[in-house]
């Protein structure tokens, strides 16, 4: 680890921005990203460094740990973090996501208690294990072939399960599997990675986040305790979703994306401000046409962070926001992919090279719209809901 990581080692107690050590560390994630994007490789020392500053301990309460910090500063530290390396920031944002949820009670005592300890004493993430290579996302329907039977007071647990990010650096994943009994049930389980049985296929092959490394996770008879059961239902209804868990994640999600247009944005400055054609005279940034398109990008970059920090704010005091973390997902997204087109466009053919970063901001960012519900779902889940209080 460098001298500059290990210089932001803090702890939980210290009255210090955790922003500002997001901010340090990004510098550094932004050294290796570039490589990360090349190879796919799971960033270890990124998390590493993450562990030692505290940061992944942020959303945990104070009293076992953690910073306690809220949504908004959550945000606030995934758009930065994704500013240096988004995909350390997606799989951070995964992390947060259910953290969030064993902070707000949502888990069984022990089973919190078990992945609250793990994360203080040691590099512990965490995420969710849900859609399947048949299946697709959960979100679109359907029913898991990821089963689980009981046999000697353990589950025991089989199947496949697709885009699981930062798969090769997880302690566990949260598996969900369809069990396999007279009425069956949807059954999500606390699954270490550790444990006999597992294996992944590396099927991560996609244009963007390429670090991520969102591999295949394969499971087969692993076998894993009762009681490490997280939630269940009858497999007769639809998968069921918390609201504030969603609230949650439809703000995380997007201020990683925040943060690649931020990336796109600064870079296209060094090229504009750098670069300065012997038949023009003057740096590239002093032509208007380019200084409009730059203030464009400034338009949709303060749209995001207003939107992203609002809705934030909004559910850190317990305010009602509905569909509205929809819809910021939806435009924070969107502006997002449009600041890395127009950081193209003005970029020109310099634009294109990998070493200027704008072709890896532009990837990275479309790789968005992959993210289950996708936009035109949530435009009709919107427009279903319109149509349903216009009718009252």
């Amino acid at each position: 680890m460098s001298a500059q990581l290990s210089a932001v080692k803090l702890t939980s107690t210290q009255s210090v921005d955790p922003v500002e050590i997001a901010k340090t560390l990004a510098v550094e994630f932004a050294k290796t990203a570039p490589d990360y994007d090349k190879t796919g490789e799971f960033s270890h020392p990124n998390f590493q460094a993450l562990f030692e500053s505290g940061l992944l301990g942020l959303v945990t309460a104070a009293e076992q740990g953690g910073w306690g910090e809220g949504l908004e500063k959550a945000q606030a530290v995934i758009s930065t973090i994704a500013s240096g390396d988004p995909s350390t920031a997606l799989i951070l944002a995964m992390h947060y996501s259910v953290h969030f949820a064993v902070k707000r009670g949502k888990w069984p005592a022990a089973l919190a208690s078990k992945v609250l300890t793990a994360n203080v004493d040691g590099l512990a993430l965490i995420n969710n294990a849900q859609a399947e290579p048949g299946m697709g996302s959960p979100a679109h329907g359907g029913r898991p072939e990821t089963v689980a039977r009981i046999e000697d007071g353990h589950w025991i647990v089989s199947g496949r399960k697709s885009f699981v990010t930062g798969l090769p650096g997880l302690k566990w994943a949260i598996v969900l599997a369809l069990t396999e009994e007279e009425a069956p049930r949807l059954v999500q389980l606390l699954v270490p990675l550790d444990a006999k049985g597992i294996s992944y296929v590396k099927a991560w092959e996609a244009a963007g986040m390429y670090g991520t490394a969102s591999h295949d996770l394969v499971l087969e008879n692993v076998r894993v305790p009762l009681g490490d059961l997280v939630a269940e239902q009858p497999a007769s209804e639809p998968l069921r979703r918390d609201e504030a868990d969603g609230h949650n994640f439809f703000t995380l999600l997007p201020a990683v994306y925040q943060g690649v247009a931020l990336s796109a944005r600064n870079d296209l400055l060094k090229h504009l401000n750098g670069h300065a054609p012997s038949s023009l005279g003057a740096p590239l940034s002093s032509i208007p046409r380019i200084q409009e398109g730059l203030g464009q990008i400034e338009v949709l970059l303060a749209t995001n962070r207003r939107l992203l920090t609002s809705l934030a704010r909004d559910v850190d005091r317990g305010t009602p926001v509905g569909t509205d973390a929809l819809a910021v997902r939806h435009v924070v997204i969107d502006n997002a992919v449009s600041v890395t087109d127009l950081a193209l466009e003005l970029g020109g053919n310099r634009g294109l090279r990998r070493d200027y970063g704008l072709e890896r901001h532009h990837r990275d960012a479309i790789t968005a719209r992959a993210h289950a519900p996708q936009n035109h779902m949530i435009r009709t889940t919107l427009g279903k809901a319109a149509i349903n209080a216009a009718t009252k």
